[in-house]
């Protein structure tokens, strides 16, 4: 029995963060649940999106660089998101709103078996609409301040696609490290999943020989997977250190989490539910105004210095 969850969150790569919270709020209509900073490298702004109230396996967050460049794509890469909705009617929804909003998009397709609209956000990160039911997303807290009606609103994370090299070690990883199980394989792609009737947990591994991805604009810096608490956490960091050095057990403020790097260069974090974006903010407040860990608090000032103010309209 796996003691993962599902996915928690990813992070990507973005070079303007004012663009960025425009696309996410007013296009996607996601919440803002948290504007702060890089806790590793604090002059750097760190944006989360979620549901109402940053329910895990919600999350999209992006870190700024203003310094960087194009993404070359390759392998060794994570390189496709999927997002939940919960009909054919919501992609015919978010295909007649994009292309309103001037995106190009493919029609209404398919993507690993499901129905599904397929695009990118305005930096050329890769996403799929899919429509599924998932146990994990039922409990999705809608969003009210945002013009996409409740029954179309994105209640979170699907399957995550991973472009690599070497399928079979990354798979083995996954097997091993994490307990997910192989629910099926084709020549083009293997799925995995750790809860095994929950899209909310699915990792679809693609091999791919070439040139290896480099990061830029729109790139996913690593995809985060659920655990309850950090007790579930201290014995994934158990099974990870039989194969892999690990980053150990850190306390990001919102939730503790490890990193690890398998062979092909994927990075993963492996992150608890809780305590959650409310332990530093009320419901209505969320978001709004710059949060930062306990440990940054005495660089406040010199940390807002640094940043140039977000306009929230």
């Amino acid at each position: 029995m796996t003691l993962i969850l599902g996915h928690h969150h990813l992070s990507m790569i973005t070079k303007q963060a004012q663009r960025n919270h425009y696309f996410y709020t007013d296009v996607l209509g996601m919440r803002r649940v948290k504007l702060t900073v890089n806790q590793d490298e604090p002059s750097m702004y760190h944006l989360f999106y979620a549901d109402r109230v940053g329910t895990p396996g919600t999350s999209l967050t992006f870190f700024e660089i203003p310094a960087v460049g194009k993404t070359y794509r390759g392998t060794n890469a994570i390189t496709r998101i999927s997002l939940v909705v919960s009909s054919q009617e919501s992609l015919t929804f978010w295909h007649d709103r994009l292309r309103a909003r001037g995106m190009e998009i493919e029609s209404v397709s398919s993507y690993a078996g499901y129905n599904a609209l397929l695009f990118e956000d305005p930096e050329g990160l890769r996403y799929a609409l899919v429509v599924a039911e998932s146990e994990a997303l039922r409990a999705h807290a809608p969003w009210d301040e945002t013009d996409v009606p409740e029954a179309h609103q994105i209640k979170g994370i699907g399957p995550v696609e991973i472009t690599v090299r070497d399928g079979d070690r990354i798979g083995q990883t996954l097997v091993d490290m994490f307990g997910m199980t192989k629910v099926s394989e084709g020549e083009q792609e293997t799925v995995y999943r750790a809860v095994l009737n929950d899209i909310a947990s699915e990792i679809i591994i693609k091999q791919q020989a070439g040139e290896v991805e480099r990061p830029g604009r729109g790139s996913i810096h690593h995809l985060a997977l659920r655990v309850k608490d950090e007790a579930a956490l201290r014995q994934i960091e158990d099974k990870i250190q039989e194969r892999f050095q690990s980053s150990g057990v850190i306390d990001r403020h919102y939730f503790k989490s490890l990193y690890v790097r398998e062979t092909n260069g994927i990075l993963f974090e492996v992150a608890t539910d809780g305590p959650g974006y409310l332990v530093d903010s009320d419901e209505a407040s969320l978001g709004q105004g710059l949060a930062l860990a306990p440990k940054l608090e005495p660089q406040r000032e010199a940390i807002e210095k640094a940043l140039i103010p977000i306009d929230d309209k």
